[in-house]
């Protein structure tokens, strides 16, 4: 089995890389400052550390969508970022605006009102983006992404994402190399969608399990019978294999059928590198 020390990375160098990346993505779209949904997790601190550390305080703009069964402890942590960095930041109550949509949909479908939670979120971040010109920067981790676990056009989206390609346990590597106060760090991963709710809980395995099945799969491109023999048990490997398999379509923008000779995604993807934006 690959334990978590095979998916250790230089730090040092990926905060380097990353920064560069949010550097030269920004300036290609023609913005110069960004908007970060912060939730008090470590995710998000870390894409709002990164920012910070890129563009200046002055350039990045936290939002803080708390809904009524959210934790408390998620506030004072997003604001413990807010503090830490210097940076600007808004809190926006998201709970009317979710009510309004889930007032027909019934306590216990609980992944529905999440879904609505995620997507309300990202309504008032991308309404920021025009109030302000800031670009909104992404916070899913390449777990999440893999395994689909995520809203599509909620948490899920964004313009620019830095930590798209880091593993969970490799995201937590670079926050303790960022210094991200420890309580981020070490609390349980969730998505604050409903009181007691866990990212681990709702996927039956955690982090570190997953990210050496996948590690595995992706980066040394093991077949099933190699991955087997490494200790993982059959139904874990086809949960997970089928788990990526299903979700591509999250992982994707929106496939257009194929008429001309020149298609958007497929032949025609970089406009904007034809000119500088002004």
């Amino acid at each position: 089995m690959i334990r978590a020390e095979h998916l250790h990375l230089d730090y040092r160098i990926v905060e380097d890389i990353l920064k560069a990346f949010l550097r030269n993505e920004i300036q290609k779209f023609g913005f110069r400052s960004v908007v970060v949904g912060l939730s008090g997790g470590i995710d998000s601190a870390v894409v709002c550390e990164l920012a910070a550390r890129t563009f200046g305080p002055e350039q990045v703009f936290a939002l803080m969508m708390p809904y009524r069964s959210s934790s408390r402890e998620s506030v004072v942590h997003a604001e413990l970022m807010v503090s830490r960095l210097g940076i600007r930041s808004e809190t926006v109550d998201i709970s009317p605006a979710v009510e309004a949509f889930v007032r027909d949909v019934p306590e216990e479908q609980r992944l529905r009102r999440g879904n609505i939670m995620s997507r309300t979120r990202m309504v008032y971040l991308y309404d920021v983006s025009a109030r302000d010109r800031r670009l909104v920067i992404g916070t899913s981790n390449k777990t999440e992404l893999l395994l689909g676990y995520g809203t599509l056009f909620g948490d899920m989206a964004s313009a620019v994402n830095p930590v798209g390609d880091l593993y969970k346990t490799q995201l937590r590597g670079l926050a303790r190399h960022l210094g991200i106060p420890e309580p981020l760090i070490a609390k349980v991963p969730s998505a604050d969608l409903w009181e007691g709710q866990s990212d681990e809980a709702d996927l039956g395995f955690s982090y570190e399990e997953v990210d050496s099945v996948l590690y595995m799969m992706l980066e040394l491109r093991m077949d099933r019978e190699s991955i087997l023999g490494a200790g993982v048990a059959p139904a874990f490997y086809d949960r997970v294999r089928t788990m990526v398999v299903r979700n591509q379509y999250k992982r994707m923008m929106p496939v257009i059928a194929k008429i001309s000779g020149r298609t958007p995604g497929i032949d025609f993807r970089y406009a904007r590198d034809w000119q500088e934006v002004k």
